[in-house]
């Protein structure tokens, strides 16, 4: 009686193998040439768009777009080799997907504000910009988030909705920007010299451009300080260099010419009885 029902047990199981295994197979071969297949098309699309000069920005958002549609195919597909009804499969998918979108309506969100990224281009990849309280090169705009490498090389990922919410400040939109110092001096030194000194430092720099013209005047009597402001124009690419070099110069030559940079300080003085 148990060899009967141990032998009935394994020509179900040859049965449903021989009904199902091919299918299964051939369900996963589909799955696993279709992804393969999928890759190397999307990386062919890409290679082609940057031959034809398309902005990299867009390029970098078209792939994750492509690679998930083709995806989507070839699941379909080896869905469709396992007897699966795919229409069927598709109205479950949309209901899916709905209820899927009411309970993620800020990843949504995220991919929607990543379309205005691409549409109206405030930034692109390899910018410099400012937005949600950081600095950094954008390196990749995907359909969730933006990743900003500041200067000391972290990864700082920002939701796009972020973004779009937000204040951004573009640095790499102009190929010039201007750098702007304020330096004090004391009431007892030269202002014709220390004004002099500071053209000349400018004008030995350079990388400062010759127009716009550099700007030099005293803007404030302060408590402490006579205090000049500088304003210099320079490409984009020597900001930083031409910013940080200024004031080292600017201490340098001073301290060399008897000009003083005062600090914050009260005299005070008093009366004898």
């Amino acid at each position: 009686m148990e060899n009967i029902d141990i032998q009935k047990y394994i020509d179900m199981a040859l049965l449903y193998a021989s009904e199902y295994g091919f299918k299964i197979i051939a369900a996963l071969i589909i799955f696993l040439l279709g992804k393969w297949v999928a890759k190397k098309l999307t990386a062919f699309i890409k290679k082609m768009m940057h031959k034809a000069k398309i902005d990299k920005t867009l390029v970098e958002f078209s792939e994750s777009i492509i690679y998930f549609t083709l995806l989507l195919m070839v699941v379909i597909a080896a869905l469709n080799q396992l007897g699966v009804n795919t229409t069927s499969f598709v109205a479950v998918f949309g209901a899916a997907t709905l209820a899927i979108g009411l309970a993620l309506q800020g990843s949504f969100s995220n991919i929607g504000a990543a379309v205005l990224i691409i549409l109206f281009r405030p930034f692109k990849v390899g910018d410099v910009i400012e937005t949600g309280g950081v600095t950094g090169e954008v390196t990749d705009i995907n359909l969730f988030s933006t990743i900003l490498t500041p200067v000391d090389k972290r990864v700082v990922i920002v939701p796009n909705s972020s973004i779009i919410g937000a204040n951004i400040t573009n640095f790499s939109n102009r190929e010039q920007r201007r750098v702007d110092h304020v330096f004090g001096i004391g009431y007892d030194d030269d202002l014709k010299l220390a004004k002099e000194t500071l053209m000349e430092i400018v004008k030995a720099d350079k990388r400062i451009l010759s127009e716009p013209e550099p700007f030099i005047a005293v803007s404030e009597l302060a408590d402490s300080s006579v205090n000049f402001v500088v304003r210099a124009w320079t490409l984009t690419d020597d900001y930083w260099g031409v910013y940080f070099d200024m004031l080292e110069s600017v201490k340098l030559t001073f301290d060399e010419k008897g000009i003083s940079i005062p600090y914050p300080q009260m005299d005070v003085h008093t009366d004898k009885q």
